[in-house]
């Protein structure tokens, strides 16, 4: 039980990393940033070329992903997202404009590094030994530092001038604007920092996992899973819904290992029960 519990911990914590950038998103701008799992997918072969193929430090390698998918993001943010809604009134648009992104993510990553499963060295050597739980200690050193990585983003939220104003911004944008938020500014720094998170993400697990251009996809299906069991737009909820999702992965994969791969088929099913009971999620409002 003890086994299945750290695994469960340290998948919630990457995965709440990864649900916090896409839920920071749609809670600014009302977008599906359909494009979310290939950020992170990106944001592991920066620190792939950096740290694999360049050698270079691995903590360079992790900051070049953030910094990377940040600029891409707002630019995104900027001359992407924040021209079609000024122009359009149809939230399809934005919808339609993010999968179009994923599927140019995904063939420029395919074009420039290929199909191959790509892997670097090993953070940290060893495992962690116990009676009841064994655990390679690169996998606690992610976990660690998703935690803090988590902590420091409630942190920057809670008592930053940007993060007060990106909250102001999902609560009532218009009323922020009329107390002099300037929304587009605020809006681009909120598309980066939630790109940013994804690149970081990725670039914490290429050491773990490895990454290929294919993964993308799967990726942002789970972001959306963790988002609808916490809340749309609801920054707890997505680390509730992230550390959900990982104890009902790593519950499944140990429960239902004789079944074959079934576990996603099993929490596909429960969450459809779930949100048919509460389809705003655990902390959604019905207004929003």
């Amino acid at each position: 039980m003890e086994q299945v519990i750290a695994n469960g911990l340290y998948l919630g914590a990457q995965y709440a990393l990864i649900a916090l950038g896409l839920t920071l998103i749609f809670a600014l701008m009302n977008v599906l940033n359909f494009a979310h799992g290939q950020m992170y997918v990106l944001g592991g072969f920066v620190t792939y070329a950096i740290y694999g193929q360049l050698k270079l430090p691995f903590v360079v390698a992790l900051l070049c992903s953030g910094v990377t998918l940040a600029i891409i993001g707002a630019l995104m943010e900027k001359f992407l997202f924040r021209t079609v809604i000024r122009r359009s009134k149809r939230e399809e648009s934005t919808m339609l404009l993010a999968a179009a992104t994923a599927f140019f993510l995904d063939a420029v990553m395919l074009l420039l590094f290929g199909e191959k499963q790509r892997g670097v060295p090993k953070i940290i050597s060893g495992v962690f030994v116990s009676e009841r739980v064994i655990l390679p200690y690169d996998r606690i050193l992610v976990g660690v530092i998703a935690i803090l990585m988590i902590a420091a983003f409630m942190l920057f939220m809670q008592y930053s001038k940007p993060g007060r104003a990106m909250r102001a911004l999902a609560q009532d944008r218009v009323a922020a604007q009329l107390m002099g938020v300037k929304v587009e500014r605020y809006s681009m720094i909120g598309f980066a920092l939630g790109a940013m998170l994804a690149g970081v993400v990725g670039g914490l697990l290429v050491s773990i996992t490895g990454v290929n251009s294919g993964i993308g996809g799967p990726i942002s299906i789970k972001a959306f899973l963790m988002v609808m069991i916490g809340g749309a737009g609801v920054v707890g909820g997505a680390i509730a819904g992230g550390f959900i999702l990982g104890m009902m992965e790593s519950v499944g994969l140990t429960v239902l290992r004789e079944y074959g791969d079934i576990t996603y088929l099993v929490i596909f099913a429960l969450l459809m029960i779930f949100l048919s009971i509460r389809p705003h999620g655990l902390m959604g409002k019905p207004w929003g």
